[in-house]
């Protein structure tokens, strides 16, 4: 019979408890009579009423006590948002002293673990509320969302630089932590505990489990490693990871500093202020990124994505070949920051060779032809894994070391000319001598000065005035939630403020 009940709360309609104010309330009408007409909290507010938040109530189970009623929290956590106050103990406090907030929440003042757990249950939802809105304000003519611009930013991760543990010293520990926990199992005093361990009973539990967390990572980052070329497979002790922070990444910072890393993907529209979409990956780079940041743009309802405004780091072959088939064409620069050219930047005594533009591809031989004339015959195929899971097929071809020998310009051509000079064509190839050609006409040169108009914008808008150097939470989760609620309520203020100067408002005010 328990079990029946059971089975049917969790059926019933979440229940949720009757703010201390409505806005007949003496109190509620003397804050709204003092809080400014442009206030952030006004425009907040008007903007949370042109979404659908049947999602958010439906998290919520029907048994229990009536909870706090989730509009309103999520109004005071985008105002705080807004205000640069990421942290749950910060909108805990404020809503206890701020007039705007207390007017936007009807006088609520929830727990600090209220805040903590609703800032954990929203981020679920909050991917598919940027989506929402992106939809809305393309049915109304905001924007049409054929024009983006794609780019990434590494931001710290809520852990320290100088506590990173390899494989032997995280078992260490591991052990010492079995040890503590069985002691506080049976109720005995740990004796001497090390200045990492936790101390009390309840933290070297949660700590036990993010060290186990921390192990699998760690297994993961050395299985990558050993599929790696053995010219390039680093020490297996000196593949570390973050205990406090197991889910990131590490590698350098903009100031070239190795630490725990983030990195945030923004993909903001060219022709307003809105970010179409949004992610926050576990890799210091950009590498891989573009395929999930396409497949979220193009996974939006109304989306007629055409142009693309990428950097060079993400324009690769595979790239290339990904966005013709879903009919986008990509911009950006083709390996400008080549590492093999910034080698030969950097050694002034080092000779450039001939690249491989300047030997002729001929078609209908399937031959590459160098400056001299010599043909270069196919000679064999390669696989190669992409930082995204995808393989590029690369064919080699090679001129005859007889030529290469006699060749006048075999010390511009080629590092040994008994080998003979080699070149590598991708599967690709055609896509990349479009893009190249594509780049270099003056209608895609005036397009890409576009781009940092808004991406970068974007993400300065985010760091400097939203205070966003270092996560303030632990884990990849609640770090992409932190970054869904800061582009929602850039969106809806800035979805707003097109409305009221747009004639459209209309249209969505009786569609809603």
């Amino acid at each position: 019979m328990l079990d029946r009940k059971l089975r049917f709360r969790k059926r019933a309609a979440a229940r949720f408890a009757a703010p201390p104010w409505n806005h007949e309330h003496s109190r509620w009408r003397e804050l709204d009579e003092q809080l400014p007409p442009d206030h952030v909290a006004r425009a907040v507010v008007a903007a949370t009423e042109h979404l659908d938040w049947s999602a958010l109530y439906a998290c919520y189970s029907g048994g229990g006590s009536p909870a706090t009623h989730p509009l309103l929290m999520l109004r005071i956590v985008l105002i705080e948002m807004q205000r640069g106050r990421f942290r749950p103990q910060q909108w805990w406090h404020d809503t206890q002293e701020n007039e705007a907030l207390k007017w936007a929440g009807f006088g609520i003042c929830p727990s600090r673990s209220a805040w903590y757990a609703f800032h954990d249950r929203v981020g679920p939802l909050l991917a598919a509320c940027n989506a929402q809105l992106v939809e809305r304000a393309i049915a109304v003519g905001v924007t049409d969302g054929s024009q983006a611009s794609l780019d990434g930013s590494s931001v710290e991760a809520n852990a320290s630089r100088h506590r990173l543990v390899n494989q032997e010293c995280l078992v260490k520990r591991q052990e010492q932590l079995a040890a503590a926990c069985a002691a506080d199992a049976v109720q005995q005093p740990v004796l001497d505990p090390p200045a990492w361990m936790a101390k009390t009973p309840a933290t070297r539990e949660e700590q036990q489990s993010r060290y186990v967390h921390a192990r699998e990572r760690l297994e993961e980052l050395q299985a990558v490693n050993d599929r790696q070329d053995r010219r390039r497979r680093r020490d297996a002790q000196k593949i570390v990871v973050s205990p406090s922070d197991p889910d990131s990444a590490l590698g350098r910072d903009k100031f070239r500093v190795f630490r725990p890393l983030y990195n945030v993907q923004l993909a903001c529209d060219l022709n307003s202020s809105l970010i179409l979409a949004y992610d926050v990956l576990a890799q210091p780079t950009d590498a891989g990124t573009l395929k999930p940041m396409l497949q979220k743009l193009l996974a939006i309802p109304g989306m007629t994505l055409r142009d693309l405004l990428v950097d060079a780091g993400y324009v690769t072959a595979n790239h290339l070949a990904l966005c013709a088939k879903a009919g986008v064409t990509l911009y950006g620069p083709w390996q400008e920051n080549d590492y093999n050219q910034a080698e030969v930047k950097k050694d002034s005594n080092r000779k450039k060779l001939l690249s491989k533009q300047e030997f002729t591809w001929q078609a209908d031989e399937e031959v590459y032809v160098c400056p001299q004339g010599h043909r270069l015959g196919w000679i064999s195929k390669e696989k190669r894994p992409q930082a995204d899971g995808e393989i590029n097929i690369m064919h080699s071809y090679l001129c005859s070391p007889e030529h290469c020998r006699a060749c006048p310009l075999k010390k511009r051509c080629t590092t040994n000319p008994n080998r003979g000079r080699s070149v590598k064509r991708s599967e690709h190839e055609p896509l990349v001598d479009a893009h190249r050609a594509r780049m270099a006409t003056e209608e895609a040169k005036k397009l890409y000065r576009r781009r940092k108009q808004t991406v970068e914008l974007g993400f300065a808008d985010v760091k400097q005035h939203r205070a966003l150097r270092r996560f303030p939470r632990r884990g990849l989760k609640r770090a992409q939630t932190h970054i869904g609620l800061a582009v929602l309520v850039h969106n809806m203020l800035e979805f707003l403020s097109a409305l009221t100067a747009t004639p459209s408002e209309s249209s969505l005010t009786s569609a809603a």
